[in-house]
């Protein structure tokens, strides 16, 4: 039997997205600039840096001057400064673009940039800074002493589908840290389990989250400049599905398209994936994509909540930073800069905590405060409510927008609670409204020019899966989930999916069951999200596994 490692370290950040490296290049300036020499090191799950990365994105870019003071701004591998910013109201043959911007949606001065690419040069920063990074490793569990947490442990490798070890087991290993910061992106599993613990969201909203599905596109010169960004709304979305498309130009006549919906949706046989297919075929997207060629795919989850939803954020020895946190404004859809700035703040109380020797919760406090006197607490609670207002559908949800805009975010209401998304799913008994397909009738064979089927789409987004490991998608509950998810619900996770890892099998004599192809997951997290009944939850895989982005 393969004996347990146990390595040390000062400071453990788990994630190498934004808010990860952010933590690990900050907490590495001042250590130095305070004569300490405290170790840090970076865990992440993706074969290399940038691998499970995605966003849009649209990047408030000032924040980057911050954090890398040093760097001349031009050295930063943004795409493309912003030099057109619209947004564009869609209906299946038309659009009427609006002569004014939606608050808090202007994005000048902003920058067009792929996420992973700024991550894997926030990489070479923080490695020359003297932070150790692994990339390939998944970590599955927190490790904790008199009930405090001191670290946690990688995943056991070389175990077949039954549980089974393999000539080639490996047992993880174990890495304790005087402080672990928890940077794993939304819907981190790790954050989870210590919101959980902890009771973390005790007196918050609960979280709530929007699927976007995305697509990088090589198209014919003079389709669409550099710099040029175009966001939708409307078609083909109803007033009971919340969200919007996006069309950001990018250098070498690139372009990056794709659909943001709100997981609160009731239909059981929505599918965002398709709807995104569906919203190409505008003659407003269409002309945008025409001649041009798929580059590749990627889905991931965002976390919407707002100021409300954001958990207690630190515990005796731990912190959660950027998307685990819930850092994300709408309806700006903006968190990388909260992210960054949010792993500066954890940085600085982090370095605050190791000089005085005191990583007890009281001292941690420190970063709650921190992140209340900071940009992300001005950008948060104004919009405080807006989320929450569009759980009542659009046009009821656009009336409380505007009582917000004039009561500084309050509205007329006060506080509005949300519940979670996978409530919001109605039974096949319960919609009445026409369900996905009929709704778009006609409309869903795919050419594989402009539209394309999952299989297809998951084909660019370079998923691996390694085969001999028990699949990292478990089900509660089996026989609640058969009887309730497939027969009341028609087996929801099959269109929700937007890499097609659920399948509903009928056999000849009609029994239904749910087969998960794990090896297509995407890691969006929405199954763990949107499933009726909480019954499905997502574990990280192997490390090194997932999808391999190259400029998501």
């Amino acid at each position: 039997m393969s004996k347990v490692d146990t390595v040390s370290t000062d400071v453990l950040i788990i994630g190498g997205g934004p808010s990860g490296l952010a933590t690990a290049i900050h907490l590495a300036d001042t250590l130095k600039k305070n004569g300490q020499s405290q170790k840090i090191m970076l865990i992440e799950k993706g074969s290399s840096i940038g691998a499970h990365i995605l966003s849009g994105a649209v990047i408030k870019a000032d924040v980057f001057k911050e954090l890398l003071p040093d760097v001349e701004f031009s050295e930063i591998p943004f795409n493309a400064k912003v030099t057109r910013d619209q947004t564009v109201l869609l209906s299946e043959k038309r659009h009427f673009t609006l002569p004014f911007h939606i608050p808090y949606m202007n994005n000048k001065d902003n920058y067009i940039a792929s996420l992973g690419q700024l991550c894997r040069y926030l990489a070479v920063k923080a490695e020359e800074k003297g932070v150790e990074i692994y990339p390939g490793f998944a970590v599955d569990e927190i490790l904790y002493r008199d009930g405090k947490v001191i670290g946690a442990k990688t995943k056991d490798t070389g175990i077949d589908h039954n549980g089974n070890q393999l000539e080639n087991f490996q047992a993880g290993t174990r890495v304790e840290a005087k402080i672990t910061i928890f940077a794993e992106g939304t819907r981190g599993s790790l954050a989870k389990m210590l919101i959980q613990k902890f009771d973390l969201t005790k007196g918050h909203n609960e979280q709530v989250y929007s699927l976007g599905c995305k697509e990088v596109w090589s198209v014919p010169k003079g389709n669409i400049e550099a710099g040029q960004v175009y966001h939708t709304m409307g078609y083909p979305l109803n007033n009971d599905e919340f969200g919007g498309g996006f069309i950001y130009g990018l250098n070498d006549n690139k372009v990056a398209v794709g659909l943001v919906v709100g997981l609160d949706y009731k239909d059981p046989s929505f599918d965002v994936h398709d709807a995104m297919q569906i919203w190409k075929t505008t003659p407003y997207v269409s002309r945008i994509l025409k001649g041009g060629k798929l580059v590749e795919y990627g889905a991931k989850t965002l976390p919407e909540g707002g100021y409300y939803a954001i958990p207690k954020l630190y515990v005796d020895n731990a912190l959660i930073v950027g998307d685990s946190a819930g850092f994300l404004t709408m309806p700006a859809l903006k968190g990388v800069h909260l992210a960054i700035k949010s792993g500066m703040l954890a940085a600085q109380t982090a370095a605050n905590a190791l000089a005085n020797n005191d990583t007890s919760e009281k001292s941690l406090q420190q970063y709650e405060t921190l992140v209340n006197n900071s940009m992300i607490y001005k950008d948060m609670y104004p919009v405080r409510n807006f989320r929450q207002a569009f759980e009542s559908g659009l046009f009821f949800g656009g009336i409380q927008f505007g009582t917000q805009l004039i009561t500084g975010g309050a509205g007329f209401l006060g506080r509005l609670r949300s519940h979670p998304d996978y409530q919001s799913t109605q039974k096949l008994s319960e919609y009445k409204k026409k369900p996905f397909k009929e709704r778009f009738k006609g409309k869903l064979e795919f050419d594989k020019v402009l539209t394309f089927d999952k299989a297809t789409d998951i084909y660019h987004s370079g998923v691996y899966h390694d085969e001999q490991q028990v699949v990292h998608l478990h089900i509660k509950d089996q026989e609640k989930f058969n009887a309730i998810n497939i027969e009341q619900y028609g087996a929801p996770e099959q269109f929700f999916c937007s890499s097609e890892v659920y399948e509903l099998h009928i056999n000849k004599d009609g029994k239904k069951e749910l087969r998960i192809h794990a090896e297509n997951c995407m890691h969006c997290k929405t199954c763990d999200i949107k499933s009726p009944g909480d019954r499905i939850t997502w574990v990280v895989p192997n490390g090194g596994n997932g999808p391999d982005f190259q400029n998501m």
